[in-house]
């Protein structure tokens, strides 16, 4: 299981005009004292000799210099302190003593005596960029500060100054949610912009108040979105920025929480839980519910695992936001199938072998007609069925009786993409042994034909071994 959880909580302390204390007379204390001395705290150094660079820079900072022995009571006030000495037992007790006055405390290269770890920090004040590794990789933590320089303007800072100024007119004259969003983001990336990196703040202030002018209501739209087959790095770049421009993310059961967690933090999440055998809300209440939001003028991400046009019932809800003459947009996902391939190193089309894919679902296998897809596999199209595990049974029985080969190669996909993804193979005649594998609970991916065969399948299990006998690193891919 990868591991995803932070051990510390990144945050800003606040240290204006408060006392924060570096206790160390060398290169440590020197690098401590330059990272606090971007901020506006009272810095001091307790330091009874120290070297040239820092004694050179407590001089032109106009730094607090206790140029005595280090004594406890010299933390006495302070937000913050730095045990910054060089020596591991000294630095030691510097924690100790802090610790007992109740003061965060950070000993340098001693990640087990720190309260708290000093990020690399981008500073565009009054907009900063921390970045840590929770003390494990201190020269990755540089990597990405460079990058990130790179990356934001030298403005910014004063971009974001300007921002204050309108901040409270925005209140007044804007209401709450996507008018002030849509605002905001054209301020910071539009002709406001554009006029302080050229150095013309009037113009920049022109352009600002010509903004505000323009701007009213903003209009309810819906996004249509893709969320993929479950891995979070299969989500599209599109789909990741319309989840933080989202005010409401409507979600289906089967899409993962960790997803849903990528939109704003204040967007509302409302579950529709549409699952087979457990669907919360019908079709009919989601469209309902679509078409109100976004005519209360909010801007909607409506989430569905996989592709919104593979089985995603897009089409219901396209035509009701059509009729309320609602705007909306597709955002394309990979839909299960596609990944499920990818998994198994399976080619869904192969030269001389097979050359179309069919989409289907299980429940066509639930009526007397043999469905026109099945002529098709018996033909040599390749043939990807979702929710195909309750109806193995019968897929093969009637595929066989339609022609197609008992030895044909089947591959089995649950969770496909997710980490906890469960691969096995087998032939068609074997594929009712599927049924009876009740510890799959995930959703399940059948994919049929003969270009099946060029999967990579070492890492599979057979279908007609028992899970119980089969070897857990086999299961898991």
């Amino acid at each position: 299981m990868r591991q995803t959880q932070l051990s510390v909580f990144p945050a800003f302390f606040k240290v204006e005009n408060r006392a924060v204390i570096v206790v160390g007379a060398g290169d440590e204390a020197l690098a401590k004292a330059r990272l606090v001395g971007e901020t506006r705290a009272k810095i001091t150094i307790v330091a009874q000799d120290p070297e040239p660079a820092l004694a050179d820079l407590i001089a032109r900072r106009g730094f607090h210099h206790i140029a005595d022995a280090y004594d406890p009571g010299q933390l006495e006030g302070a937000v913050l302190v730095f045990a910054a000495t060089g020596d591991q037992r000294a630095d030691q007790h510097i924690v100790s003593d802090a610790r007992r006055l109740g003061i965060p405390v950070n000993a340098v290269d001693q990640p087990d005596y720190c309260d708290f770890y000093t990020p690399a920090l981008v500073n565009r004040a009054p907009v900063a960029v921390a970045i840590g590794s929770e003390g494990a990789g201190p020269v990755l933590t540089q990597i990405i500060r460079a990058s990130i320089e790179r990356l934001l303007s030298p403005s910014l800072g004063l971009l974001a100054r300007l921002a204050v100024i309108y901040r409270n007119p925005v209140e007044k004259l804007l209401p709450a949610g996507a008018s002030r969003r849509t605002f905001w983001k054209s301020f910071f990336t539009g002709a406001v912009a554009r006029a302080v990196e050229a150095g013309d703040l009037p113009k920049a202030r022109r352009q600002a108040a010509r903004l505000l002018k323009a701007s009213g209501p903003a209009e309810g739209y819906v996004w249509l979105v893709g969320a993929g087959p479950g891995a979070e790095d299969l989500l599209t770049l599109r789909a990741q920025r319309v989840l933080q421009n989202a005010d409401v993310i409507v979600h289906d059961a089967l899409v993962p929480d960790k997803l849903v967690a990528m939109g704003r933090r204040d967007a509302e999440r409302i579950s529709v839980g549409k699952r087979k055998g457990c669907q919360s809300k019908r079709q009919d209440e989601i469209d309902a519910l679509l078409v109100s939001l976004a005519r209360d003028g909010k801007r909607v991400v409506r989430l569905k695992s996989g592709d919104p046009l593979v089985f995603g019932r897009a089409g219901e809800e396209m035509a009701a936001l059509r009729a309320a003459c609602i705007g909306y947009e597709v955002v394309p996902g990979i839909t299960s199938a596609l990944a499920a391939a990818a998994t198994m190193e399976l080619p869904v089309t192969l030269r001389g072998v097979a050359s179309s894919l069919v989409f289907t679902t299980g429940h066509d296998m639930k009526g007397d007609v043999l469905p026109d897809w099945a002529r098709l596999a018996v033909s040599g199209a390749t043939i990807a069925v979702y929710m195909g595990k309750s109806v193995a049974a019968s897929i093969a029985a009637r595929l066989m009786a339609g022609g197609l080969a008992g030895d044909t190669i089947v591959a089995v996909v649950e969770n496909a993409s997710r980490t906890d993804q469960k691969m096995f193979y087998g032939t068609l005649s074997e594929l009712p042994a599927l049924e009876a594998r009740s510890e799959l609970k995930g959703p399940v991916m059948v994919i049929i034909g003969d270009a099946v065969a060029g999967a990579r399948l070492e890492n599979a299990v057979p279908l007609a071994v028992p899970l119980s006998q089969s070897a857990p690193a086999a299961v898991a891919a």
